[in-house]
């Protein structure tokens, strides 16, 4: 059976070095002529934490620039803008009257926010939307629209998966058999560390930008933090940022070469000088793609259209036989 690969990428700022080496790469590499593969920009769900209207559309330019900059081929792949599909959303009210409440409950998003409501002697749903609430119901409308046979996710995701199963499984026992039931494909958790030796996340303040110039590129990693060894000195690779972040990028032979020359004493600048280099070396033609594309005005809206277009069709095929089943059709 050919696989039909679907990939969410959520719009919310503008990606770095850690959104490269645990989202889009590891997705891109999946792309093959022997699978139907889906990417999309689930700006919807942007919405769920995000109010500012400026920083929302920013967020779908830069992300899907990165993407398309990283090697996206909306020629070999669907690509397409959520809000683009007025389909996922009549699917998604249809599936929140199949859904159980019980199930949603158990979100882990969900009952994180609300076990720290209790903690600090609040309200256990103060600042919980419905969109929150909802959110496993939405992600199952995205893949299911689309009858998506493996969607790849890190195992943060994965219960969302079981949730998407689960609300398909209960939908196709009370109908009828229209809705595939998707597989997770759990990408291996990276854990890239930002300039604070921390996981690199905006929340903390600690990226290194994917999409910078040079400069502003090497400057950040300039202020990793390291110890204060000096020049001469052993160092340990093995709880140190830098040689983390090199490994990543570089080949076995240089990673070996780089723990001699920890053990030699190398210092902090030239290490810091070898990551510049290697991380560069890698995103440099990213950097030329993303700064010709933005110099595209309609290249993103034309784009969009065309994806919708291509996959619109499908979506209205569904949702036309879900209406039928659930008894919403015309009257004969």
């Amino acid at each position: 059976m050919r696989k039909r690969i679907l990939t969410g990428i959520t719009t919310t700022g503008t990606p770095h070095i850690g959104n490269y080496l645990g989202a889009i790469k590891p997705a891109l590499e999946l792309v093959s002529p022997d699978n139907d593969s889906y990417f999309f920009l689930a700006d919807y769900h942007a919405l769920i934490k995000q109010n500012d209207p400026i920083e929302i559309e920013a967020s779908v330019k830069n992300v899907a620039l990165a993407w398309l900059s990283s090697g996206l081929d909306p020629e070999q792949s669907h690509f397409y803008r959520q809000s683009d599909i007025p389909e996922v959303h009549e699917l998604t009210w249809i599936l929140n009257c199949s859904a159980a409440k019980g199930l949603l409950n158990r979100a882990h998003a969900y009952k994180s926010i609300v076990a720290e409501n209790t903690q600090s002697g609040d309200d256990e749903d103060r600042a919980i939307n419905m969109g929150l609430f909802s959110y496993p119901v939405l992600m199952a409308a995205d893949i299911l629209l689309f009858n998506a046979t493996h969607v790849p996710v890190g195992p943060d995701q994965a219960q969302h998966m079981e949730m998407a199963r689960d609300i398909a499984g209960k939908f196709n026992h009370s109908y009828s058999n229209l809705l595939t039931l998707p597989d997770a494909l759990i990408q291996n958790e990276i854990s890239v560390p930002g300039n604070d030796g921390r996981k690199m996340s905006k929340t903390y303040n600690n990226i290194i930008p994917f999409l910078s110039s040079e400069k502003v590129l090497q400057k950040s990693i300039s202020k990793i933090i390291t110890n204060s060894l000096e020049p001469g000195q052993p160092k340990d690779y093995k709880t140190c940022t830098l040689f983390q972040l090199y490994s990543f990028f570089a080949t076995p032979d240089q990673i070996d070469d780089m723990k001699k020359s920890y053990s030699d004493g190398i210092g902090w600048g030239d290490v810091k000088n070898d990551l510049f280099s290697i991380i560069n070396n890698e995103i440099l033609p990213i950097r030329e793609k993303y700064t010709e594309l933005k110099e595209q005005p309609d290249l993103l809206n034309d784009l969009f259209s065309d994806g919708a277009r291509k996959v619109r069709p499908q979506a209205q095929e569904l949702v036309g036989k879900l209406r039928e089943a659930v008894g919403i059709s015309k009257i004969v």
